[in-house]
């Protein structure tokens, strides 16, 4: 998953800045999700843009991040976190200093998320959380990117009149695999994880998603981008 990010960590940025309000509408899912949280750890931060917005205009703290692509990595750096190259079945997730753990549009490009999630509960202290968010795979955005995948380009008859004007790099969504809302509680629970609550965003069609800046709302049975947590008890 690293190396299919090294090469287009710029196209990654430039997507998500050319979608402003679709950025915007997911950086108000996470800000919400994480509140109150006192340490964070960011597994699979990317190019640190997330926490930069965070940081900048909600005074959201993130200073680690682990992420697998060097060139992510470096533009994080630049951005000030302090990253660990490595994929989140490889990192540490630390002893119980971090409060929260979050996985923010990652869990789709993590293989064995069952270890990792076991992983992230045996680092958390007592109380702390794990945030889960990403496309659902059953979403209107989750069955697109499906669709792309499957037929390999966005450029496909079956596909036109469906997607956004500027659609997420199909490089981005060949190596993806999406999990229904469903399946990534159940492996929470399996683990141990408890009070698990979904909020969620992005609930116009794709082609409407860019138009308006959305607020999160509770639940999961609309939201093309839906936030997951999780308490350990």
């Amino acid at each position: 998953m690293g190396k299919g990010f090294d090469q287009y960590a710029s196209l990654y940025d430039a997507w998500f800045l050319d979608n402003r309000n679709v950025l915007y509408s997911e950086v108000n899912l996470v800000a919400s999700a994480i509140k109150g949280a006192k340490r964070v750890l960011s597994v699979g931060c990317g190019s640190g843009l997330f926490e930069k917005i965070l940081r900048e205009e909600r005074g959201i703290e993130i200073v680690d991040g682990i992420e697998p692509s060097s060139g992510m990595a470096e533009i994080a750096r630049l951005r000030g976190m302090n990253v660990v190259e490595a994929t989140a079945e490889e990192a540490s997730f630390g002893n119980g200093e971090y409060d929260l753990i979050l996985f923010n549009g990652c869990p789709s490009y993590i293989s064995d998320l069952a270890s990792v999630v076991r992983k992230a509960y045996e680092a958390l202290p007592a109380g702390g959380r794990i945030v889960l968010v990403d496309v659902p795979k059953e979403s209107s955005y989750g069955m697109m990117y499906n669709l792309a995948k499957a037929v390999g380009t966005w450029d496909h008859p079956l596909l036109n009149g469906v997607y956004p004007p500027n659609p997420y790099p199909i490089e981005f969504v060949n190596i993806a695999n999406w999990r229904t809302n469903a399946e990534k509680a159940e492996l929470l629970e399996k683990t141990g994880f408890r009070n698990l609550t979904f909020s969620q965003t992005l609930t116009a069609h794709p082609l409407y998603s860019n138009n308006v800046e959305e607020q999160p709302s509770e639940g999961c049975d609309r939201g093309d981008y839906v936030a997951l947590t999780g308490y350990k008890f």
